[in-house]
């Protein structure tokens, strides 16, 4: 009589479940660094932008104004508006504290390339005002793309 082997299929099955966790595995590390890069993104440029928003009302730096400005805000924003707009804010002084700070950030491809857009309401003791501006992350550092302040009458 003849005895038949019975071959197991279970080694081929074995290992495409394990393949099949692995890639499982990989999806989660992709999704949740993604989302940890947005999450610090968001965080960063809202700590840039207060920064910001201090050093320019409250500090007067010129320095910090100059070396943030992005390609375009340095042609929108000659060296000589820059000394004015940092003069306009020094003759005002120094505004009521703490500095009501409203934005937010977005994303142009959910993930990558984050822009915000933030409005400081400055209260000085002559008349309110708004320093607004507009920042984005294209590489490497956070930067200015606009900044513009909006002065209500005298009281």
């Amino acid at each position: 009589m003849k005895t038949f082997k019975l071959k197991s299929c279970s080694n081929a099955s074995g290992e495409g479940l394990a393949i099949v966790i692995i890639v499982v595995a990989l999806i989660g590390l992709g999704a949740w660094w993604l989302f940890s890069t947005k999450h610090t993104a968001e965080k960063e440029g809202r700590e840039f932008a207060n920064e910001a928003i201090q050093r320019l009302s409250i500090q007067h730096d010129l320095a910090f104004l100059g070396s943030k400005l992005g390609p375009n805000a340095k042609l929108d924003l000659s060296p000589q508006q820059q000394r004015n707009l940092i003069e306009t804010l020094t003759q005002l002084g120094v505004p009521a504290q703490p500095i009501p700070i409203d934005g937010n950030i977005t994303f142009e491809s959910h993930f990558f390339e984050p822009k915000g857009f933030f409005t400081a309401h400055l209260n000085y003791p002559a008349r309110p005002g708004t320093l607004e501006i507009a920042i984005s992350h294209p590489v490497g550092r956070w930067q200015f793309d606009a900044v513009k302040l909006n002065l209500e009458r005298a009281r």
